[in-house]
Formats: C-alpha cells, structure tokens, sequence
C-alpha cells in the first residue's frame, strides 16, 4: 500500500460525526472518481470504518482497509 501515489488530498474522517460520514464519502468519491486511487482516514473506529465500507459497496467501489501496520485507513482502488 505504501507505494500507491495519491493525486488527491485524502478524505479525513477523524472528528466527524457518524451521521455526515457517508454524505462526506460519498461526495468525496464520487467527485473525485478520476483520481484513483483515493484515501479515507478513518482512525482505528470501526463503526467509522463499517459506514464508509457500507457506502463504498453500495456504489460497487473496490477498496482495501489498510495495511499491516496501520488499519486506520481504506484505500478506494476504483
């Protein structure tokens, strides 16, 4: 995952309240579809991480959380 070259700032997710959390991803995703791949800084919250996975799935984006160091992230791949 290290190797991977973001064109895009990633989306932060820490401080956010649960409820904007899929608005947030899902305008971050969508407005920024041609710059894959993407990062969402989750933090280690895994309800945080299950309700951007539940987006992403529900617009069938593929996506990776993480690495074996760090959790604290997904990676849209497309």
């Amino acid at each position: 995952m290290n190797n991977l070259y973001f064109k895009e700032r990633p989306l932060d997710l820490h401080s956010k309240n649960y409820p904007q959390i899929k608005d947030l991803v899902e305008n971050y995703v969508l407005c920024h579809q041609n710059s894959f791949p993407l990062k969402i800084i989750t933090g280690n919250s895994d309800k945080m991480k299950n309700i951007v996975v539940e987006c992403l799935k529900s617009h069938k984006f593929k996506y990776q959380i993480g690495d074996k160091y760090n959790k604290g992230y997904i990676v849209v791949l497309r």
